[in-house]
């Protein structure tokens, strides 16, 4: 569970903050060339606000809740 410890640490929020950032600035670059343009704007928001609203995406898909409060509480157990 080493993942989920991390990415509902305070650099795990970061991270995916910056990530998603970096995406959606990538999305909003290739406008002009590539129609996944789109595609690249909306994962980069998503992934931005996972980090700031403090979400993980992926916890539910192991069984884990999917806000951060209650996925550390999760974890520490």
């Amino acid at each position: 569970m080493g993942f989920f410890r991390f990415m509902s640490s305070m650099a795990g929020r970061v991270t995916r903050g910056v990530a998603g950032l970096l995406i959606f600035l990538l999305g909003v670059l290739i406008v002009s060339s590539n129609p996944l343009w789109v595609i690249a704007i909306v994962v980069g928001f998503v992934v931005m606000a996972a980090g700031l609203l403090d979400f993980c995406i992926f916890a539910p898909l192991a069984g884990k809740p999917f806000m951060g409060p209650k996925l550390r509480e999760a974890l520490k157990k």
